[in-house]
């Protein structure tokens, strides 16, 4: 009697439905992401009048992107360099404190004993499950309690605590720092400070990395926060500045035509320079990001 093989059968692509499916799901991809993309990018080179009878995809004039460009950094004398200004003073801002804080709190979880530690970590995930809308009218609250609303520190002190990040310190310092190599440093000699800031923070330099990037995003795109948070235009962020533009934008309110009004091509440009800033830092940032993300993988 022959033996019957138990290997799996694999899946492949091959043939010509195959290549049906797959060029399917990337027209698909094209069709809903790629393809607004696109218009934007040549939104922002016409006029508003050309936006609407050309064609969508017709590249327009340098002479209109530089006027749509002069438009939005004159609107309001020059409020969109201030939303931009203040946007990476809060991100940068809460991102320090975030290092200063996440990254030593996940090295202590992973790599520590104390008491009420598990129960930290527990926290610590069910914190990461609540929508950080959801933590926004306390937070108001509190911080009126001690006067901070309307000052910048009502934003960087909320941005800055970042669960996620100390999770992510705490999967990578447990799984890729070797335990006997921190308790050589200790027979050395190492207080516990110098452990974590001689081995363990230099071994740990791909997940700061990551917590960095992570937390850079989302602070740059926090918009509800600091909406709340700040009552004068003066403080906003450029997310939070943009509601502006689309309350000067008459396509969108009707009763803001005028001579500080702002056209849907320009309101296009003001998307693309509030995503810029992370978009470099992402395209600078791709190796220690895959570093990162791949730090941990691996138990040694």
């Amino acid at each position: 009697m022959s033996a019957v093989s138990a290997e799996p059968r694999r899946v492949s692509l091959r043939g010509w439905s195959g290549r049906a499916v797959a060029g399917f799901v990337l027209t698909l991809f094209v069709f809903f992401f790629a393809v607004p993309i696109v218009w934007l990018l040549f939104a922002v080179t016409k006029s508003a009048k050309a936006l609407t009878v050309s064609n969508p995809f017709a590249l327009g004039s340098w002479s209109d992107f530089v006027s749509n460009w002069h438009q939005l950094f004159g609107f309001q004398d020059g409020a969109v360099t201030t939303w931009i200004g203040n946007s990476a003073f809060y991100a940068l801002g809460a991102l320090a404190l975030t290092l200063l804080v996440s990254v030593p709190a996940g090295y202590a979880l992973a790599l520590t004993e104390f008491k009420l530690r598990k129960a930290l970590l527990v926290l610590t995930l069910v914190v990461m499950l609540i929508p950080s809308t959801a933590l926004v009218l306390p937070i108001f609250l509190e911080l009126n309690s001690v006067g901070l609303i309307g000052s910048p520190l009502s934003v960087i002190l909320p941005m800055s605590f970042f669960p996620f990040g100390v999770y992510l310190t705490y999967i990578y310092f447990s799984t890729s720092i070797p335990r006997d190599l921190l308790a050589a440093a200790r027979i050395d000699g190492c207080t516990e400070f110098q452990v974590f800031t001689r081995i363990a923070l230099p071994l740990g330099a791909p997940i700061v990395a990551l917590v960095a990037f992570f937390s850079f995003v989302q602070n740059w795109n926090n918009f509800f926060l600091p909406f709340v948070m700040l009552p004068s235009s003066d403080g906003y962020p450029i997310q939070v500045g943009l509601t502006s533009l689309l309350a000067a934008t008459p396509a969108f309110n009707p009763s803001s035509a005028g001579s500080d009004s702002v056209q849907l091509p320009t309101l296009a440009l003001a998307t693309i320079v509030s995503i810029l800033p992370v978009l470099i830092v992402f395209l600078f940032s791709q190796r220690f990001l895959v570093e990162g993300m791949t730090a941990g993988g691996t138990k040694e």
